[in-house]
C-alpha cells in the first residue's frame, strides 16, 4: 500500500486515526487513518461498500465512531464539535434548499449565522467566484439540480472555511459547470490553503481536482498516494482502473460470503 510523503510540511486541518464503526450487517470502518494539511486536495475513494460515506460522516461529527479518533483544527470530536465545524464547510447534492427563499436570502442568512463582519460582501463574493450572480434573485423552485449544488457549494465557501468536505460535488452538474466548480475550488485551495476533502464515483473529476487519493476497501485503506502512483501500484493506467479492480474483489467477496452461509 502506498503511503503519502511524511515529510510534507503543512499543517493538518484534519487528523483521522484508527477509525473502526460497527453496524449489525458488520463492520463498514476497520482502523482507518489519515490526514488532510492545508490546501491539500484529497480524493477519497472506493466503490459502494467500502466506508467512505461512514468515514465521512464520521469526519464531520454526524455519526460517533466506536473506537479511533477525529480531530478537526486541533479540536477532537465529538466534544469539541461546534469549534471543530466553524472552520468546515460541507457540500452534498443531496442537501435540500428552501423553495420559497431566494438565493441571495439563503447565503445572506448563512452569513449571518457564520457570524461573518460584512455579510453583503461574503455574499457577493460566493456569487462571483461561482459564477452564479444570475441566481441571486431566483427562488429554490426555480432551480434546476445543478443550479441547487451551485448555490450549495457557494454556502459552503461562504466563511472560507479551512476544510472543506465535497460528497458528490459535481455529480448533477453538466460538463461545463463542472469544470467552472472545479476550477473554482482549485483558486480557492490556492489563495486560501482551503483543504479539499472529495468522494466522488467520477474518477476522471478526482484526477483532475485532487493530488492525493484514499481508497477504502472493505473498510479499509487500500491505497493511499499522488492519482498516478495509485494506479500504478495496481498495475493500472488510471483510477477508474483502479475502482473496477476494488468493486471486483468486493463482488467476489461477496459471493464467497454467500456460498458459505447457503
Amino acid at each position: 500500500m502506498l503511503t503519502p510523503a511524511a515529510d510534507d510540511p503543512r499543517p493538518p486541518v484534519l487528523v483521522v486515526r484508527d477509525l473502526v464503526k460497527e453496524y449489525v450487517r458488520g463492520r463498514a470502518v476497520d482502523g482507518v487513518t489519515l490526514t488532510v494539511r492545508t490546501g491539500e486536495r484529497l480524493g477519497l475513494l472506493g466503490p459502494n461498500g467500502a466506508g467512505k460515506t461512514t468515514t465521512l460522516l464520521m469526519c464531520l461529527g454526524a455519526v460517533e465512531p466506536d473506537a479511533g479518533s477525529v480531530e478537526i483544527l486541533g479540536h477532537r470530536l465529538p466534544d469539541d464539535r461546534a469549534r471543530a465545524m466553524q472552520g468546515v464547510g460541507f457540500v452534498a447534492g443531496y442537501l435540500p434548499l428552501p423553495d420559497r427563499v431566494r438565493v441571495v436570502e439563503y447565503l445572506r442568512l448563512y452569513a449571518d449565522l457564520y457570524g461573518l463582519r460584512d455579510p453583503h460582501a461574503a455574499v457577493a463574493e460566493a456569487l462571483r467566484r461561482f459564477g452564479i450572480e444570475h441566481l441571486a434573485a431566483a427562488i429554490g423552485t426555480q432551480l434546476s439540480s445543478g443550479q441547487r449544488t451551485l448555490v450549495g457549494i457557494a454556502k459552503a465557501a461562504l466563511h472560507h472555511p479551512r476544510l472543506m468536505i465535497l460528497d458528490e460535488p459535481t455529480a448533477s452538474l453538466d460538463p461545463d459547470i463542472a469544470l467552472r466548480v472545479r476550477t473554482a475550488l482549485l483558486a480557492l485551495s490556492a489563495e486560501r490553503g482551503t483543504a479539499l476533502l472529495v468522494t466522488s464515483h467520477d474518477m476522471t473529476e478526482v484526477e483532475r481536482l485532487c493530488e492525493r487519493v484514499v481508497f477504502l476497501h472493505a473498510g479499509r485503506v487500500a491505497a493511499d498516494g499522488a492519482p498516478a502512483d495509485v494506479a500504478s501500484s495496481f498495475g493500472r493506467s488510471d483510477l477508474e482502473g483502479v475502482f473496477l479492480h476494488l468493486a471486483a474483489e468486493r463482488d467476489k467477496a461477496r459471493d464467497s460470503e454467500r456460498a458459505s452461509t447457503a
